[in-house]
């Protein structure tokens, strides 16, 4: 069902670490996330916003760049490897599978690799990044949800299975699945020893799905939905809160204002030991989709964004997953 895992992979990726979006209006996109979501600015000028969460030490885990010709893209996703050298290893490792890798410079990272995965999903690698101190205990200065620090990404591809095998060559194990008999739709990998890094769901990809970040008291996820209402971003609030089957979290899902998905949660378990078997979920449970609560409106299944310059391949069968839209119907009917 899954593939299998490099357990001593080449080179080490120990975390999912930041991500680069478009947005159409810089001082708008900031306001939603320093006020909703309460991220903190660590510098900006008139193209770019770089935030961190209260407890991040690291310069930026998002970063909002102007773009003139509207928002709404992803440039990338980023990963930290643990060793300078590792960056080096990664480069033979994507080249000689005849996948991109370019040496670029980043303001307040080092050295930084840009390669991209089979289906051409754009990731950034770096071993080290500018610091600043945390904010977790300068409560004057918090605002919004509290948020603490970036913890996973959800992207689409149109096969589950091979791409999960793919990072599974680079360590990435599987906390929890979901699979449809023999087909595996959902696959939750993770590097740095909790639930999740990286999400990868069976739809029209590469595409991000969302990103997310942990909230340290459950009452932070409805202080983000009150912030957006109470800011003019009530609608934004997609999905939630409720609690997903697979991990066992809280949630909430917004929409910032370029319409890219960000998700507040209340973290997850830990998932070190190697003897731990991943949690297989059935595709036709709504537990899948929450714990309580509805199943999802359809934009929240099949709406994601693009990353700049990647077409989105389909995937060989269109994903039929239990909507909001479709549960009501059923329910109506009988």
């Amino acid at each position: 069902m899954l593939p299998p895992v490099d357990l001593r992979p080449p080179f080490n990726i120990t975390r999912s670490s930041h991500v680069r979006l478009t947005v159409a209006d810089l001082a708008e996109s900031r306001n939603f996330y320093v006020n909703v979501l309460g991220l903190v600015v660590t510098e900006e000028d008139d193209g770019t916003c770089y935030l961190r969460g209260l407890s991040e030490a690291c310069h930026h885990s998002l970063v909002l760049e102007q773009d003139e010709s509207g928002g709404g893209s992803c440039k990338r996703i980023g990963f930290r490897v643990f060793f300078d050298e590792d960056l080096d290893i990664a480069y033979d490792f994507f080249r000689a599978r005849e996948l991109p890798a370019a040496w670029v410079d980043v303001p307040h990272q080092g050295r930084t690799l840009h390669v991209s995965d089979p289906i051409g999903t754009p990731l950034e690698l770096c071993a080290t990044m500018e610091t600043r101190p945390r904010l977790h205990i300068d409560f004057e200065l918090h605002k919004g949800a509290h948020a603490q620090r970036l913890d996973h990404f959800q992207t689409f591809a149109p096969d589950t299975y091979a791409l999960c095998a793919f990072y599974g060559e680079l360590g990435f194990r599987n906390s929890e699945y979901i699979a449809h008999g023999d087909k595996l739709l959902s696959a939750f990998m993770y590097r740095k020893g909790t639930c999740l890094d990286l999400a990868i769901v069976e739809n029209a990809g590469p595409a991000l799905h969302h990103f997310a970040y942990t909230v340290s008291e459950s009452r932070d996820i409805f202080t983000a939905c009150d912030f957006a209402g109470n800011l003019g971003y009530g609608d934004s609030v997609e999905r939630g809160p409720g609690r997903h089957g697979p991990g066992g979290m809280l949630f909430a899902y917004l929409r910032d204002p370029d319409g890219h998905r960000v998700e507040v949660f209340n973290s997850h378990y830990q998932t070190i030991d190697t003897e731990i078997e991943p949690v297989r979920w059935d595709a036709a449970s709504l537990s899948t989709n929450a714990r309580w609560g509805f199943p999802a409106l359809e934009k929240w299944y099949f709406e994601a964004s693009s990353f700049v310059g990647v077409p989105r391949i389909p995937p060989a069968e269109k994903p039929n997953p239990m909507t909001l839209e479709r549960f009501l119907l059923e329910q109506s009917a009988h």
